[in-house]
């Protein structure tokens, strides 16, 4: 299945293709356009929009979109119930709710410095989002 969001991606448009790729569709192909061009792309290609103003699977109530996936989903897993709420942190700026978000909000940063083509920077930052998942599963059993 294709995905499309916006381009330039950020801690939920990283978090959000990584919790789909492992989790929801191993095969997912992702792309990344002008904000404007979202809903066009999505429907020429097929494609299911994530974390875009007033598609399914974006912002709602305050929550990111990796919340919203993980509701429409029914993922109940623990360790990515607490991702979720270290990436809504990091991602809403609301960096004290969680000791984590500071940490993954300056990485996102620094990646997308390092990294600006979105598929380089996601394939990247995986990594940062496995080892975050393997600790908290073990922390959060």
């Amino acid at each position: 299945m294709k995905w499309v969001t916006r381009s330039h991606v950020h801690v939920d448009r990283v978090a959000c293709p990584w919790l789909i790729k492992r989790f929801i569709d191993s095969q997912a192909e992702f792309l990344f356009v002008a904000k404007s061009l979202v809903m066009e792309t999505a429907q020429r290609e097929n494609a299911i929009p994530f974390d875009i103003e007033g598609v399914d699977l974006g912002h709602k109530d305050g929550h990111c979109s990796f919340l919203s996936i993980l509701e429409k989903y029914k993922i109940t897993d623990p360790a990515l119930q607490k991702m979720g709420e270290i990436v809504n942190a990091a991602d809403t700026n609301h960096l004290d709710d969680d000791p984590y978000a500071a940490g993954l909000e300056i990485l996102a940063s620094g990646f997308s410095l390092i990294y600006p083509d979105d598929i380089k920077n996601l394939e990247e930052q995986f990594k940062v989002y496995d080892a975050l998942y393997a600790a908290i599963k073990v922390r959060y059993k």
